[in-house]
C-alpha cells in the first residue's frame, strides 16, 4: 500500500490518499474494511485488464464511491514512479467511464473528466439552506453535489454548515465555492453522508465547478484553491465534453497490508 498527498507539492497538505495495487480483486467486503482501517477519504484500488487500462474503485471510510480524483492521481503517480506502466495511462469506472492521465511538460500529472457542469436550482431544499450558516447568492446541482455559491472567498473560509444536518441530503453532497482572491475560484467540500466532515481537495467536484466557473469567468483555463485546512491547488481547463484537472502529488507512505 503506498499512502500519497495528492494536489499538494508539499507532505502533510493537499488530500491524503491511500493506493492498493491488486493482481486481482479482493472481496467487497476486504476492501471496505481496509478502506475504514486507513480512514482516509479514500482508498483506491486498481486491477490491470487485458488492453491495457486500469480498473479502478475508490472506498471512503464509509462506502464506496463513484468518482474520485485525488485518489486516481495519487494511483497514476505509483503506477509510474513503480514502473507498473508508463504514461499515458487509462483507467476504467463504471459510472464515470475512462479516465485518462497524461504528464505535463510541467511535471503535473493531468486527468480527463466527464464534463458534469451543475443546473442553476430555482427552489434549494429547506433542509440545504437551514444548514448552512450563510445565505448563499445561489445555488446549483450535478449528480454529485449541491453547488453553494458564495460572492467572496472569506465567505467560503468562513462556512460552518451543520453536517449533521446535511446528511439529510444524501446521496448527494455540498461544494461551497466563490470567486478566489488570488486564484480563479475556491471551494470547500462536505460530505458527511458518504465519507466524513470535510474532504481536504476533491478533484471530482471540479468536474462541475470548472465549467460553471469557465462560463462565468469567460476562461477556459483556471486555477483553484480548495481552502480546507490542509488546502490544495488544482490546474483545470475545459474542452468540448471534457474537463481537464492537473495537480502535483508527494509520496508520504509505502507499506505492506496483511489480511
Amino acid at each position: 500500500m503506498y499512502q500519497i498527498d495528492a494536489f499538494t507539492h508539499e507532505r502533510f497538505k493537499g488530500n491524503p490518499a491511500a493506493v492498493v495495487p491488486l493482481d486481482r480483486w479482493l472481496s467487497d467486503a476486504q476492501m471496505q474494511a481496509i478502506a475504514a482501517e486507513n480512514n482516509l477519504s479514500e482508498t483506491a484500488f486498481f486491477v490491470r485488464e487485458a488492453d491495457g487500462a486500469f480498473h479502478i474503485r475508490w472506498f471512503s471510510p464509509l462506502a464506496e464511491i463513484d468518482f474520485c480524483g485525488h485518489a486516481t492521481l495519487a494511483s497514476a503517480f505509483v503506477i509510474i514512479e513503480q514502473r507498473i506502466a508508463a504514461a499515458p495511462l487509462t483507467f476504467r469506472a463504471a459510472a464515470v467511464g475512462d479516465i485518462g492521465v497524461v504528464r505535463r511538460a510541467d511535471g503535473l500529472l493531468e486527468m480527463s473528466f466527464p464534463n458534469r457542469a451543475p443546473e442553476p436550482v430555482a427552489e434549494p431544499p429547506q433542509a440545504l439552506l437551514d444548514a448552512l450558516n450563510l445565505a448563499p447568492e445561489c445555488v446549483l446541482r450535478n449528480r454529485q453535489a449541491w453547488f453553494v455559491v458564495y460572492s467572496s472567498e472569506e465567505q467560503v473560509r468562513a462556512a460552518a454548515p451543520d453536517l449533521q444536518a446535511l446528511k439529510v441530503l444524501a446521496p448527494l453532497d455540498v461544494v461551497v465555492t466563490a470567486p478566489g482572491s488570488q486564484q480563479d475560484f475556491t471551494s470547500r467540500y462536505f460530505w458527511p453522508a458518504n465519507g466524513g466532515d470535510e474532504d481536504p481537495v476533491t478533484g471530482s467536484i471540479h468536474a462541475g465547478l470548472v465549467p460553471y466557473w469557465a462560463a462565468r469567468l469567460g476562461k477556459s483555463s483556471l486555477v483553484a484553491l480548495q481552502a480546507s485546512r490542509r488546502s490544495g491547488l488544482l490546474y483545470c481547463r475545459v474542452e468540448d465534453d471534457r474537463v481537464f484537472v492537473a495537480g502535483a502529488v508527494v509520496q508520504y507512505l509505502q507499506g505492506q497490508i496483511e489480511i
